[in-house]
């Protein structure tokens, strides 16, 4: 057979396209995702003394959760305002009225929060945080607490789950980790009417775990109360963070209220 009688290459020789990288990397970084979650939670109930089948129990009840979780993770993405990765928060559609890198005055005339709104309040203590939570309360039918000190409210009108991040019964640490708070957190968030979440334990967090884990923690907790139609009110001092750390955290809430002139985030 002569070269002009040679037969072309196959067409799924000749028009095979080149590896999607954008694709594989996503695909590659959302594996590994998943695989550092399932084996942290693991190793959480494993150090918590669990048994054997104890923990078969559990990983198989997760299991049979896993492809509705799937989906609610794949509908919280496609859906906004979280159709962007982590990365690109900076670029994030802001609420009518909000200046990016500006906070709004933390005035009296704030009123209670609504289904899905999340709030960030810059306080040295929490103070601001407490009374918003305060008034908010009677609009949800369930609070969620997550602190080092409690708030006292008296006797809560709803049903009231408390976190403790110092509870002994999580980590050898002797506290709990983000990872733990959010086991603790699903099942009042995802319950009838979800609930308002009220958190003051960002700056221990950031201590213990450092920024990334932290960051992480807040963008979940942030997905979940809009997924489920609860709220969130989070104290927080800015000076726990570096400047670009705390741009990177009041990017991902609704609204930012400022009650500490003088807690500035650090330079970075």
């Amino acid at each position: 057979m002569t070269a002009t009688e040679r037969p072309p290459d196959t067409a799924s020789e000749a028009e095979e396209p080149p590896a999607d990288e954008n694709y594989a990397r996503t695909y590659a970084a959302g594996y590994e995702e998943g695989l550092r979650t399932a084996l942290r939670e693991i190793l959480a109930h494993a150090s918590r003394g669990r048994t054997n089948q104890e923990l078969r129990a559990l990983i198989q009840s997760r299991l049979a959760q896993l492809a509705e979780e799937v989906d609610l993770k794949r509908r919280s993405l496609l859906g906004p305002p979280r159709a962007r990765p982590f990365g690109d928060l900076t670029r994030r559609p802001r609420p009518a009225g909000f200046l990016p890198g500006l906070a709004s005055a933390a005035g009296a005339s704030r009123g209670p929060l609504a289904p899905k709104e999340t709030v960030l309040v810059r306080e040295a203590r929490p103070e601001q945080a407490v009374e918003l939570l305060r008034i908010s309360r009677e609009r949800f039918p369930r609070l969620a607490l997550v602190s080092l000190r409690p708030p006292a409210l008296g006797v809560p009108n709803v049903e009231t789950v408390v976190v403790s991040v110092r509870d002994t019964g999580g980590s050898s640490a002797g506290h709990l980790a983000p990872g733990e708070v959010a086991g603790r957190l699903r099942a009042p968030l995802e319950a009838p009417g979800g609930a308002l979440v009220y958190v003051d334990a960002l700056e221990f967090f950031v201590g213990e775990q450092g920024p990334e884990v932290t960051l992480r923690f807040a963008q979940w907790l942030v997905e979940q109360v809009q997924a489920t139609g609860s709220g969130l009110i989070v104290s927080y001092d800015p000076r726990a963070l570096a400047g670009t750390d705390a741009s990177r955290l009041e990017r991902l809430f609704g609204e930012v209220l400022d009650r500490s002139q003088s807690a500035r985030p650090a330079s970075v």
